[in-house]
């Protein structure tokens, strides 16, 4: 859990249950991307509206450790696992609530493109300063 930079809790939802009884896979994924771009609105200052850059996921992944279901919650761990000129792998962990056993634990691949052109850019400055401060060496 430690190598984790940024947290953030994530309830779940009635309708995160599936038929059989614990959260779909699927939910998992909508967690990581919370989490993701809430720290890059948040504490990374992307402007999501009107920003020149914008980060378009590439590839994502999941391994399912343990279920969970409502009305759990869980803290999702973030932190960068690569960033490279135009593209960052932003790595989380979910973890119950006071507990130090993963649950999931996946991937998400951003690369920055123009907004109007969809050509890759390099990450703006701003945001790579902020997110070498997550990454795990």
């Amino acid at each position: 859990m430690r190598d984790y930079r940024h947290w953030q809790r994530i309830p779940t939802r009635w309708a995160d249950n599936d038929v059989y009884g614990h959260v779909n896979n699927v939910v998992h994924y909508a967690f990581m991307d919370t989490v993701i771009n809430t720290w890059l609105i948040s504490e990374a200052g992307l402007d999501i509206h009107g920003g020149a850059a914008i980060g378009l996921c590439v590839e994502s992944h999941c391994n399912y450790r343990a279920p969970i279901s409502f009305p759990d919650a869980v803290d999702g761990g973030l932190r960068v696992g690569r960033l490279g000129r135009s593209s960052v792998r932003y790595e989380v962990g979910f973890f119950p609530v006071d507990r130090d056993d993963v649950v999931a634990e996946g991937h998400f691949v951003h690369v920055f493109v123009d907004r109007l052109t969809r050509e890759p850019v390099e990450i703006p400055a701003g945001l790579r300063a902020a997110m070498e401060g997550l990454v795990v060496r």
